[in-house]
C-alpha cells in the first residue's frame, strides 16, 4: 500500500505516534520517526527496523523553527523528499479552568501542539512530492469547547484551521490535507485527561491505524480539506 512512499512522523516514540510507524513500516513505507529525545525514539526505530524497511530516527523538538527545519533536512538528506507528514506530536497540560491556567503551561501546550505543526508543515511542503498528504491529528475537544480543557482544546481548534487553510493553499501542487481526530485511545495521554476511566473500555492505538493509512496511500488522491473520524472509520 505504502511502497515506495517516505512518512515522517512527530511524537512516533509512544501512543498512535508508534502504532502508525509500525503499521506505515507493515506497509512499505520508509519511515522519519521523531520524539524530543533520542533516548525514546531509538527503541522504536529498531522496531521499525526489524520490520525489514528503511527508517531514521532524529531527536528534535518540533517547537523550535530550528529544530523542525533540523528535522525536515534530515529526512530530505536521507531519502530525497517527504510523501506523508503526519503532524501527531502533541502534550496534554493541566486540566484546570482558564482563570487558573498557569502561563508558562498555556504557551508551552500550543507551541507543542500548534506552532511545531506549523513550523514541521512549512519546512516541509517545499519537499513534498505531488500526491503528496498531511494528516493533522486533531481531537473531540477541537470542535466541541468543555470546561478544563484550555490550551489543549485552543491549540486542537487551531489544528483543524491549519489543516484547512493548508489544503487550500496546496491543493494546485497536488498535496492534500485532512485531519483525523484519533477518539479516545489505551494511551498514556487518555489516562491523564480520564484517571477514573478503565483503559480497557477503550481501543488501543494499534487498532486505530486504518484511517491513516487510507490517507497516507493514493487510494485517497483527490481528498483533501476532510475531517475523519477514525474509529467511525473503522466501523465503515
Amino acid at each position: 500500500m505504502l511502497q515506495d512512499k517516505v512518512a515522517l512522523i512527530t511524537g512516533a516514540s509512544q501512543g498512535l505516534g508508534k502504532a502508525l510507524a509500525l503499521a506505515y513500516a507493515k506497509e512499505g513505507a520508509s519511515l522519519v520517526v521523531n520524539s524530543r529525545s533520542e533516548q525514546s525514539i531509538r527503541p522504536v526505530a529498531e522496531e521499525v527496523e526489524g520490520l525489514g524497511t528503511e527508517v531514521h530516527a532524529v531527536a528534535a523538538d518540533v517547537s523550535k523553527g530550528e529544530d523542525a527545519q533540523s528535522l525536515v533536512d534530515e529526512a530530505v538528506g536521507r531519502f530525497g523528499g517527504i510523501d506523508v507528514l503526519v503532524n501527531n506530536a502533541g502534550v496534554l497540560g493541566p486540566r484546570v479552568a482558564i482563570e487558573d491556567y498557569p502561563e508558562d503551561e498555556w504557551r508551552r501546550v500550543i507551541d507543542a501542539n500548534l506552532t511545531g505543526p506549523y513550523l514541521v508543515s512549512k519546512a516541509a511542503i517545499p519537499h513534498m512530492r505531488e500526491g503528496g498528504s498531511i494528516i493533522n491529528v486533531v481531537s473531540g475537544v477541537s470542535v466541541d469547547g468543555r470546561a478544563e480543557w484550555g490550551a489543549y482544546s485552543v491549540s486542537k481548534f487551531g489544528m483543524e484551521g491549519l489543516s484547512q487553510i493548508l489544503a487550500a493553499e496546496l491543493k494546485d501542487r497536488g498535496i492534500r490535507s485532512n485531519a483525523v481526530d484519533p477518539g479516545g485511545m489505551r494511551t498514556g495521554m487518555r489516562a491523564a485527561a480520564y484517571p477514573e476511566e478503565d483503559p480497557q473500555t477503550r481501543i488501543t492505538p494499534e487498532e486505530n491505524t486504518a484511517v491513516f493509512l487510507y490517507l497516507a496511500s493514493d487510494e485517497s488522491k483527490g481528498i483533501t480539506a476532510q475531517r475523519f473520524k477514525a474509529q467511525e472509520f473503522n466501523k465503515g
